[in-house]
């Protein structure tokens, strides 16, 4: 601006310097012309001199250092060459944004981010010591770095998930860094900033939970842990009134004065165990105890990791969808953010090997009667070696060659083939005994994980229920296939009985595919917003836990 103004006035007293000329030679008003151009021009002049030339340097060296700092990043050198090195923090004109920026984070903490990296008052002081040109250059392009880092952060994560734990084969939605800087630049600062964290409704309730325990934390928590091996119906005693302590500090009871293991306690320890996931029968054994006993610290550490998990699938989930929680072995559908039909599931064993991954796909038909076809995996490390030793072992899967014919077991000589040289497929055709039982639900994938029924229903009791080789069996498969056919047909489970009991395979396609979310998450809310835990089963969320601290997230304590 200061560059504009003088420059008009340089220009204006060359006008007037003309005009004197031609006065002169007319011979009028000389005098005080003259003195009034010189004056203007000397004035002009000066402040050229001074202020010009200087802030000419100082946007030169400006946008040089600019130049320099960019060019370590591709996104920020064409950002900035884009805009001929122009700052978009630094002028006084900026100050909104920078505040917009600073306030982002200072709240990036309450997102579980690291508030190290984000440290906003660091940040300012540094801007405020910025005195030189190159300085300020290089805190300009320093601030466009963090934010894109912070956008990327609380957009779709901090971590990798598969570079964590390889069974999470998530595709993480990531954003164009420069397409949203170029984007902020742009746009409303504060309105920016606020819309750039997950919007899902989960995301919000997790955060909210998140601030409550760490305000309860910064109040000492629920208090002492509970020392005691077994209370029951009855009890009473100093036990029984460090349970209550903190059955009502974790909000599960009322206020109460006794010291007797009453109804009202059993009632509250009832409701502990429906949000941990424990066989809810009122007695405070082993298993509720050590989830009683579990610190607060460390539950804030599955409310953070599932926070981190909420921004790597930053999606639309569908208005319809299926949930299936591997934690917390259940498969559920979900329609506008409430669940319509849950069942209990089996899932993959603690074995490496046969865990279920985490995935996100499109179901798109069910197969009634269905034939097992016998994973290759399955075939080689279980079967065949029992083949070996019986050739009539496991009478109930035929044996069949590349072309899918049966074939006979006496003109098999399974003890001439290894694992890697067997060239035998095995399959079970469609009966009430089929590993499937009598419906599978498909989304295909490269993992061969899909949903179905199972003869084994007795494992459906288990507190823990992690036995199959990765598939997630169902226990109310028939009445999981009504509720996804009720929207497309009248009589959902009559069309569905109609092809069960001929016996024969049958594919019905869904008319509107259903995604399928495969998740785990220790911690999760309901539509209430009550919060849920349940057990690391896998080990995942403590490896996921070392790597956001290892990036500086911390669990921590607020006062008030």
């Amino acid at each position: 601006m200061w560059y504009r103004i003088l420059i008009l006035v340089h220009h204006f007293c060359r006008i007037l310097e003309r005009k004197h000329l031609i006065m002169f030679c007319g011979g009028l008003m000389f005098i005080s012309l003259s003195s009034l151009t010189i004056r203007l021009f000397l004035t002009a002049s000066l402040l050229l001199s001074v202020f010009v030339a200087p802030a000419a340097a100082q946007d030169t060296a400006f946008r040089q250092t600019v130049a320099e700092a960019a060019a370590r990043d591709e996104d920020l050198t064409a950002f900035y060459r884009a805009r001929e090195f122009q700052g978009i923090w630094s002028g006084t004109a900026d100050r909104s944004r920078r505040n917009a920026l600073m306030e982002a984070f200072a709240s990036a903490a309450n997102h579980g981010l690291p508030a190290a990296k984000y440290d906003a008052n660091a940040l300012m002081a540094q801007l405020r010591a910025a005195s030189t040109p190159a300085d300020q250059g290089r805190m300009e392009v320093e601030l466009s770095r963090l934010f894109m880092s912070y956008a990327r952060d609380i957009q779709a994560g901090m971590l990798r998930p598969s570079a964590v734990v390889s069974a999470i084969a998530r595709e993480v939605p990531y954003r164009s860094r420069l397409g949203t800087l170029q984007a902020f630049a742009q746009s409303s600062p504060a309105g920016f900033l606020r819309a750039l964290p997950p919007s899902s409704p989960e995301y919000t309730r997790l955060m909210r939970e998140k601030l409550r325990l760490e305000r309860m934390l910064g109040n000492g928590g629920w208090g002492p842990s509970v020392n005691a091996n077994l209370l029951t119906l009855g009890a009473a005693g100093d036990k029984v009134v460090s349970l209550r302590n903190r059955l009502i500090a974790m909000g599960f009871l009322e206020r109460t004065a006794t010291q007797t293991y009453d109804a009202a306690i059993q009632a509250a320890v009832q409701r502990f165990q429906q949000a941990h996931g424990l066989v809810v029968d009122g007695t405070v054994g082993s298993g509720t105890m050590r989830q009683l006993n579990i610190p607060m610290a460390s539950r804030l550490q599955s409310v953070i990791v599932a926070m981190e998990r909420e921004r790597w699938i930053n999606r639309p989930r569908g208005e319809r969808h299926v949930w299936i929680n591997l934690t917390d072995f259940t498969a559920a559908i979900v329609d506008n953010d409430r669940v319509t039909f849950s069942t209990r599931s089996v899932i993959g064993a603690t074995p490496k090997d046969r865990e279920t991954p985490e995935f996100s796909d499109v179901m798109e038909f069910m197969v009634i009667n269905p034939s097992w076809y016998v994973p290759r995996s399955i075939i080689t490390k279980e079967y065949l070696p029992l083949l070996q030793s019986n050739a009539n072992a496991v009478s109930q899967l035929d044996v069949t060659d590349s072309r899918g014919l049966i074939v006979s077991r006496g003109a098999i000589d399974f003890n001439a083939y290894t694992a890697k040289t067997f060239p035998y497929s095995m399959r079970q055709g469609p009966s009430e005994g089929n590993a499937l039982g009598l419906v599978k639900f498909i989304f295909p994938n490269k993992y061969n994980i899909y949903l179905h029924d199972t003869p084994s229903k007795s494992l459906f009791g288990r507190e823990v229920r992690a036995f199959s080789h990765g598939c997630v069996r169902l226990n109310d498969p028939f009445d999981f296939a009504y509720a996804l056919l009720a929207k497309q047909e009248s009589d959902p489970e009559g069309f569905f009985q109609a092809h069960l009991r001929p016996g024969l395979e049958k594919r019905v396609d869904l008319q509107q595919p259903v995604p399928v979310h495969i998740v785990y998450r220790t911690a999760f809310t309901n539509v209430t917003g009550g919060l849920q835990f349940r057990r690391d089963i896998y080990n995942r969320d403590s490896r996921i836990w070392n790597a956001l601290a290892r990036e500086g997230v911390a669990v921590r304590a607020v006062q008030g």
